[in-house]
């Protein structure tokens, strides 16, 4: 009898970097996957879905308008719960920090499942930054069997936190397997716009900010330093993919939208992101996958967070925390932009998120702990 592997995930940061774990327990010997989406980022779930050739055998299919956190834990409780009963999994896979990979989590501990966390070990100094996702993971730790922490930084944080060194297994991160994956196969932009991108000489800043801590004025001061930006040197593209969320909109669209290189679109597909990316000359984001991703393709990431769970490419100088204060954003994507030498320190500086085989050794892990097989050596970083 084969064992069986849950892996349950419902966000499209969780499903790219859960793509290339689910590829590799599909592939593994002695191991029946039982992919589980929750469904509450639902267009784009299914697109990354789609991309990496991923068909769910569970939906649960929680996603509402307007919902808040306790109804995306409530319903992730209440309706993975019976699935369990029903295939009884010998292990239940979640990722990173979002509500869902917590109510996942818990619904499998209270039914006595153990739980694997894929990018385990990602700390700030305050539980509550970043909002609700540094809660989440801290408390994700305390109910994981198996820890795949990214980094040895991420390890020394879990150690720290009481967990023995024999429940960690330093893997790397997999958003670099599934990044490598796509921008080996290129293809054409999915967005007719983004075709401005891809002109002779045309120089491209990619911008994005999502984030709850950075909703109200946090988001205003970079919509006004992206605006002088982009009035300063016409010659540069700032493309910014918006989230959906109104509020996001609301702030961006009227300072932004009627500057001729400013590029506003909607959420972007995987595929059209990992190309623009590539295409990029700096990235200036909020988000956390981002500021793993971008580095792996050569892209200074200028950090728009007082702080990050993600320290490692701070101190290779692949990224650099600027807040969101106005003068210092205009400031140092000038420097970038103007500089070369400042750039190709940047830019050259080390990759400390990963090798492009995270998810080999992420299927050795779980295959060890299910008694089948033995873990790989960690990567190193």
């Amino acid at each position: 009898m084969p064992m069986t592997v849950m892996p349950v995930y419902g966000t499209r940061p969780e499903a790219i970097k859960m793509a290339p774990i689910v590829q590799g327990l599909d592939a593994a010997d002695g191991i029946d996957c039982v992919p589980v989406v929750t469904g509450q980022h639902r267009e784009m779930l299914d697109q990354v879905n789609g991309v990496f050739g991923i068909v769910p055998k569970v939906d649960l299919d929680i996603f509402a308008h307007g919902q808040g956190l306790e109804a995306v834990t409530a319903r992730t409780l209440e309706r993975l719960t019976p699935v369990l009963v029903e295939h009884r999994p010998d292990v239940v896979v979640v990722q990173g920090d979002t509500t869902s990979a917590l109510a996942a989590g818990l619904a499998a501990f209270y039914r006595k499942i153990p739980v694997v966390h894929v990018e385990a070990g990602l700390r700030t100094a305050s539980i509550a930054s970043p909002f609700p996702e540094e809660g989440n993971r801290r408390l994700l730790t305390q109910i994981t069997s198996l820890h795949l922490a990214p980094t040895p930084v991420s390890r020394d944080n879990l150690l720290r936190n009481g967990v023995a060194r024999e429940d960690i297994v330093v893997t790397g991160n997999t958003v670099i397997d599934a990044l490598l994956d796509v921008t080996s196969r290129p293809r054409p932009f999915d967005v007719p716009s983004l075709a401005r991108a891809q002109e002779p000489g045309r120089r491209v800043v990619l911008v994005t900010s999502h984030r709850r801590e950075s909703w109200g004025d946090p988001m205003r001061r970079t919509a006004r330093a992206v605006a002088r930006l982009a009035v300063e040197r016409p010659e540069t593209l700032f493309v910014l993919p918006l989230h959906a969320n109104p509020l996001v909109r609301e702030i961006f669209v009227p300072v932004l939208g009627s500057i001729p290189n400013v590029l506003l679109t909607d959420a972007l597909s995987y595929t059209d992101f990992a190309t623009l990316t590539a295409l990029a000359e700096v990235v200036l984001t909020d988000s956390g996958g981002v500021q793993e991703e971008a580095p792996s393709l050569g892209k200074p990431v200028l950090v728009l967070r007082e702080d990050t769970e993600r320290p490692e490419a701070v101190e290779a100088g692949t990224a650099r925390l600027v807040g969101t204060d106005e003068d210092l954003i205009v400031r140092e994507v000038g420097l970038l932009l103007d500089d070369r030498a400042a750039y190709e320190e940047m830019a050259n500086a080390i990759n400390p998120y990963g090798d492009g085989r995270a998810a080999a050794r992420t299927v050795a892990a779980i295959e060890a702990l299910l008694g089948l097989g033995e873990r790989l050596p960690d990567f190193a970083g």
